[in-house]
């Protein structure tokens, strides 16, 4: 067991689906249900549980400074999860923030953590960030 109460096994299967494309909607659009559609199918194809879905609306180029992706941090530190699934890159940051993108991607690598692209053309790369 780790000390966050999940056996070692679970915590390597465990994931974090993030979902951040809506902007300011509060029924969800077509494209975060299809985010949540891919997560979901990729998830199941390759054996990884979804502990937990967060969302932010899509527009604030820094993931940090996102609620939703401060849980997405939290979950990392205290090791509830292996892998952040999530669509494409620029929904952790936009192109012309990927400096922010790449910060991210690093710290959760250094806390132990994945991350992989669900969307069909990254995904058939394994959909792991680099």
């Amino acid at each position: 067991m780790s000390s966050a109460g999940i056996r070692q096994g679970e915590a390597a299967a465990a994931a974090v689906l993030y979902v951040c494309v809506d902007r300011g909607s509060l029924v969800p659009t077509p494209a975060a249900r299809r985010a949540r559609e891919e997560g979901h199918a990729f998830a199941r194809e390759r054996g990884l549980t979804i502990t937990e879905v967060v969302t932010d609306r899509y527009g604030e180029p820094d993931p940090r400074r996102r609620e939703g992706w401060q849980r997405v941090r939290e979950l990392a530190e205290a090791g509830t999860v292996a892998t952040v699934l999530v669509r494409w890159p620029a929904a952790i940051a936009p192109e012309s923030s990927s400096g922010c993108r790449h910060r991210e991607t690093v710290w959760l690598r250094e806390h132990g953590v994945r991350v992989r692209y669900t969307w069909a053309p990254l995904a058939t790369t394994d959909g792991e960030s680099r």
